[in-house]
């Protein structure tokens, strides 16, 4: 399959300053492109910035959670202003699961959703507003292999990225017509700080940079779904296809993530 947005010249990442957004952000990096970086961490994400300016790209880096809508909103606009935006990757998320416990709170579930789902759409929306009024652009919505199937051990996560895989996979369908390309993310284990605190084996442990490239590759050619490493890929859609009666059993023994 041909290129169909091989270079982009402005790219917007949220959840930069760390795991994935900040592997993306690195590997992006390069003399002629401009980058738009936003992260919690306002000490790890200038790093991130001053790593990315080093290898030749135009940064503007701003500390912020996506769940604070006014400031997403105005960082987005000042991005936009600044250069049209061609590429945004709505990366920034949380996870936790029913740990120890055995059960997930409200708190801890509304805390997942707001930043997986409404950050996310919060992002999408104000930059879809400006692509579509070129007929120009493009998503990267990351989700996960998680949202191919409900895991007990992580309910949240795992609805909030499942909103995501269906959502981005809608949007690809709706703005064909209007040039915009859509691609929804489902990485497996990828080595960040989230995968960090699982104490359990996680089968084909990804770096974060194996991972930005294998996305960059997948955005690039404009793929609907970039789904990898291809086992774990597999053994998802396997389990959300197969009937609940024969999968629950085998799942509710699977460790619970913290």
């Amino acid at each position: 399959m041909s290129a169909r947005f091989p270079n982009p010249r402005h790219v917007l990442i949220t959840g930069a300053s760390s795991g994935l957004g900040a592997a993306l952000a690195r590997d992006y990096a390069e003399p002629g492109r401009r980058l738009a970086l936003s992260g919690r961490n306002a000490e790890r994400l200038a790093a991130v910035a001053a790593a990315c300016r080093e290898r030749g790209a135009e940064v503007l880096a701003e500390p912020l959670d996506v769940t604070d809508r006014p400031a997403l909103h105005a960082w987005i606009a000042a991005a936009e202003a600044r250069h049209p935006l061609d590429l945004v990757l709505a990366n920034a998320g949380t996870s936790a699961g029913t740990g120890r416990t055995g059960f997930e709170s409200a708190e801890q579930t509304r805390r997942i959703l707001a930043t997986n789902i409404d950050g996310l759409v919060e992002t999408v929306m104000p930059a879809l507003e400006a692509m579509r009024g070129r007929r120009h652009g493009q998503l990267g919505l990351v989700s996960s292999v998680a949202g191919y199937r409900g895991f007990p051990g992580a309910p949240a996560y795992c609805a909030s990225k499942a909103f995501v895989k269906v959502w981005g996979e809608a949007l690809r369908g709706q703005l064909q017509r209007d040039g915009i390309g859509v691609s929804t993310i489902c990485p497996g284990y990828v080595a960040t700080p989230m995968t960090a605190v699982n104490r359990f084996p996680m089968p084909f442990l990804m770096s974060p940079e194996k991972a930005a490239r294998i996305i960059r590759r997948g955005l690039a050619r404009d793929r609907a779904r970039i789904a990898f490493p291809w086992p774990t890929a597999f053994g998802a859609w396997l389990a959300g296809t197969l009937p609940p009666a024969w999968t629950d059993p085998l799942l509710s023994r699977l460790p619970a993530k913290e």
